[in-house]
């Protein structure tokens, strides 16, 4: 039986909006495929994992204090994320995490959390704690060729800037900062947004190109993956998108 290995990242600290649905819906999504999923969770004080040993890492969104909290932790392992990450690991980062990634996050009080830096952008506060990007939000991606848009939820006060490539064009919504036009970050193995939700619940496609990139990278074949009936879910979609995009 074909499996994919799943690390769950800080799941008793970074677990916002639903986030936890993302983990459940890939399981769901592997399971009715017959294909194994594994889901391994860590959190400060377990054992030290090993990011090569995983197909997927997940990393949900969380608030200043939480973040404030976990990066000295996280901190430790930059030099496995960056070399599991050049190895072609899926990383799945939402919100809190996605900002973790970066150079570092400037919070309203000027205090500074550093990042992991694996990335170049990054992350700071507005001064008004009232003000946020928030509400319902609609991106358009690329994924390998094919174009399809992803709902999801944000909510966020910090605007990331120097994003070089990322993870869609905004068409309802706010994205990486007040305003923006693209959000998140995207390269082929790591999706680093602001949406909430849980987002793949809402993005079954998503889901599904996380899926077969990751079979195919462990297993060396171009994968075909058996449709699932995503009836419900579609027509959740043209609901939402209806409602969100042609009001």
């Amino acid at each position: 039986m074909k499996e994919i290995k799943i690390l769950y990242l800080y799941p008793d600290i970074l677990e916002l909006y639903g986030d936890f649905g993302n983990i459940q819906v890939l399981r769901y999504r592997l399971e009715k495929r017959g294909i194994k999923a594994t889901i391994v969770p860590y959190s400060i004080g377990d054992a030290t994992p090993n990011f090569n040993d995983y197909d997927i890492v997940f990393a949900g969104g969380g608030a200043d204090q939480e973040q404030s909290i976990l990066a000295k932790d996280l901190l430790q392992y930059r030099e496995n994320i960056k070399e599991a990450i050049d190895n072609g690991v899926f990383f799945l980062l939402i919100c809190g995490a996605y900002q973790l990634f970066g150079k570092y996050y400037k919070g309203v009080e000027e205090n500074i959390i550093p990042g992991l830096e694996i990335f170049n952008y990054y992350t700071e506060a507005i001064n008004d704690r009232k003000k946020r990007c928030i509400g319902n939000i609609v991106i358009n991606v690329n994924l390998d060729g094919n174009e399809t848009k992803v709902i999801g939820f944000e909510n966020h006060g910090g605007q990331t800037f120097d994003i070089k490539t990322p993870f869609g064009d905004v068409l309802l919504g706010n994205g990486n900062k007040f305003g923006d036009n693209k959000e998140g970050f995207f390269q082929k193995n790591v999706i680093a947004t602001y949406l909430h939700g849980p987002l793949l619940s809402k993005n079954p496609e998503l889901a599904d190109y996380i899926i077969k990139y990751c079979l195919d990278r462990k297993y060396n074949e171009n994968t075909v993956l058996e449709p699932l009936n995503d009836e419900f879910e579609n027509k959740c979609r043209e609901q939402l998108l209806n409602e969100f995009l042609n009001n």
